[in-house]
C-alpha cells in the first residue's frame, strides 16, 4: 500500500512544480524507481492515474524507469546486483520481505555474496526521484 502514499508525494510535487512553472496541462512526468525500494510499479502506475485524475497532470504520461540497485563490498572490493542476493532472502524471509517495508533493512539483512562480509555499500538503485516534467504552458 505505500505505493498509493508515494503516488500521492509524486502527483503533489509534479503539481507543485507545475504551478510554479506557470504550466497549464503536464504531458509527461518520468520517475526513477531505485530497484532496493521494491516498489511494485504495475500499483504504482494505476495509484498516478487514479490519483491525477481531475488535475492538470490528468493526461500525462507517468514513465517509470527502474534503477537496478549495485552493492560494492568494502573488503573484498566485488560488486554484485540485488538480484544476485535475492532469491537467498526470499527463501530466508518469504516473499514479503522486510525489505519491501524499510529498504534501509538491506544493510542488516544482506552479505556479500563472494565473501559474506556484512560491509557494503549501495552505489545505485536506492530511493525513488522525478527525473523530468514536461508540460505545456
Amino acid at each position: 500500500m505505500h505505493e498509493w502514499a508515494l503516488a500521492k508525494s509524486i502527483v503533489d510535487t509534479v503539481l507543485e512544480v507545475a504551478k510554479e512553472r506557470s504550466v497549464k496541462s503536464v504531458e509527461e512526468v518520468i520517475i526513477v524507481v531505485g530497484e532496493i525500494s521494491q516498489i511494485d510499479l504495475d500499483i504504482l502506475r494505476l495509484a498516478l492515474k487514479e490519483l491525477s485524475k481531475g488535475t492538470i497532470a490528468e493526461r500525462a504520461s507517468f514513465i517509470l524507469r527502474e534503477e537496478e540497485a549495485v552493492f560494492k563490498c568494502n573488503s573484498c572490493d566485488k560488486t554484485w546486483s540485488f538480484r544476485e542476493v535475492k532469491n537467498k532472502l526470499v527463501s530466508e524471509l518469504g516473499e514479503d520481505n522486510p525489505i519491501h517495508f524499510v529498504p534501509d533493512l538491506v544493510y542488516a539483512l544482506v552479505r556479500c555474496p563472494y565473501c559474506g562480509s556484512p560491509d557494503f555499500e549501495l552505489l545505485r538503485g536506492r530511493g525513488v526521484w522525478i527525473e523530468s516534467i514536461r508540460g505545456v504552458k
